[in-house]
């Protein structure tokens, strides 16, 4: 991770874009940003475990390090923030990004699928400046999350107040990764978002601009009317890909559902999709100018107590899409729509691996933290995206391979696997000496990746 991050020179970007101290004495800007990261990366979760970083001389001595920032001090340089300062540090990382998505072949710049959603940081603090109350009577913050699907980045997080709307700001950071995106090269732009990030005011402006979108609709009474209005040749089935396929041609009984088997036996209210059709029709927002498909997902859902069938439900589920229908059937946009389950995992994985917590006093300073600990999660895709392809046929299929499962991997497993093996760091004749002291599957993954960091990057 260190020499992906000197290959990226992350630190020279972050210290001219975002100038907070004064004085290097003895630490740089890079300094605590990289600190925070790292130790999210060497298995701490908060800011006390900054503690346990900087007495370990085996981590002192793989950073190239005599010291690092103690919690108080790293706590300190979050607080120095302003707003303008957070996003200017985010600035700073796309300096870093780009380098890396300049290194990828020209297939990764067909489409950018960019993603937006708010999720909730409780706190339990009373002194917490900013925070607020939800819907759901949790105290804490609201941060909005816009990530990449491609590569899993996180490309900008806003803190807000807990009792703030999901969709508030959220057109701003979208124009600003678009422009991102097409800066890096990418040739189509995509934005997907939930019910709350449907901001019709916005649509027929991304539309003239040659932006792509698929954003769930509420289920609005007038909705629900013309989806019920369609004659019946209008729908049809919708056949859903297993989730797995089978390795082996033989086919296996499946194991009994015990928990239905339980709701049955409890006589709770049981309610199962039995089938799916889809439709679409042209429909105008109030707030557009202009006509968008409208794609309508049905269910047919039978709710039964015990052995008793009670009725029959058919709720709807509504989605706009100005995607052409040649290319892109009412199927497709349904399965769009699904795939953005895919950022609930990233935004879940921040949670548990640290990143989305809130350790300090206010709103700013803990965007700022939040922001800091977040590059950890993208140091891993960086790393992912860095293993070179530039190789021979056979050993490319096998690059490309562990490209995907390092992006695709857990933050845990990535550290369990590649971070956290056992090895003796010996800083010696001014050489660092890694000794493994074992050998896992992970470890040729390790050199392939050593490899790629070690050499200077394409241009």
């Amino acid at each position: 991770m260190q020499q992906l991050v000197r290959q990226l020179d992350v630190a020279h970007s972050i210290n001219r874009r975002c100038p907070i101290l004064r004085f290097h004495l003895p630490y740089s800007e890079a300094d605590h940003v990289l600190n925070i990261a790292f130790n999210l990366l060497a298995g701490g979760q908060c800011l006390e475990h900054l503690e346990l970083r900087r007495n370990d001389e085996a981590y002192l001595n793989a950073l190239g390090a005599q010291r690092i920032p103690d919690p108080t001090t790293a706590g300190d340089f979050c607080r120095r923030f302003s707003k303008l300062d957070v996003f200017m540090l985010q600035e700073a990382f796309h300096e870093s990004r780009l380098k890396v998505w300049q290194q990828q072949p020209d297939s990764f710049f067909d489409q950018a699928v960019i993603e937006a959603d708010g999720t909730l940081v409780e706190t339990c603090g009373e002194k917490k400046a900013g925070s607020g109350l939800n819907y759901k009577g949790q105290w804490g913050y609201h941060p909005l999350v816009v990530t990449l699907a491609n590569t899993r980045e996180v490309l900008y997080l806003a803190n807000r107040s807990g009792n703030r709307p999901s969709h508030e700001n959220a057109a701003v950071y979208f124009d600003r990764s678009i422009k991102l995106c097409r800066d890096a090269g990418f040739r189509r732009v995509l934005l997907r978002g939930d019910t709350d990030f449907s901001q019709t005011t916005q649509l027929d402006r991304w539309h003239a601009d040659g932006v792509e979108f698929v954003f769930g609709m509420d289920a609005m009474p007038n909705l629900v009317g013309l989806a019920g209005n369609l004659p019946d040749s209008a729908w049809q089935e919708l056949k859903r890909e297993p989730k797995t396929r089978p390795k082996t041609s033989q086919t296996r009984t499946k194991r009994a559902n015990s928990k239905e088997q339980f709701v049955i036996d409890k006589e709770y209210k049981n309610k199962r999709l039995e089938q799916e059709f889809v439709a679409e029709f042209d429909y105008q927002p109030t707030a557009c100018g202009r006509e968008y498909r409208m794609v309508v997902l049905k269910k047919q859902v039978s709710v039964s107590q015990g052995q008793l069938k009670l009725f029959d439900e058919s709720p709807h589920f509504f989605y706009i899409t100005n995607l052409p229908k040649k290319t892109s059937p009412a199927r497709a946009i349904v399965k769009h729509s699904n795939d953005r389950c895919d950022q609930e995992n990233i935004i879940a994985q921040l949670k548990a691996m640290g990143a989305l917590s809130a350790p300090l006093h206010d709103l700013v300073s803990n965007e700022a933290y939040m922001v800091m600990a977040t590059l950890a999660w993208n140091l891993k895709s960086w790393l992912g995206l860095s293993i070179t392809e530039t190789c021979p046929p056979v050993a490319k299929q096998q690059r490309r391979a562990d490209k995907q499962r390092l992006i695709g991997m857990d933050f845990r497993t990535f550290c369990q696997s590649l971070i956290q093996i056992p090895a003796q760091i010996l800083s010696s004749g001014r050489r660092l000496i890694y000794r493994l002291l074992t050998w896992t599957p992970a470890v040729q993954t390790l050199f392939r990746v050593y490899d790629s960091v070690s050499r200077p990057l394409l241009h």
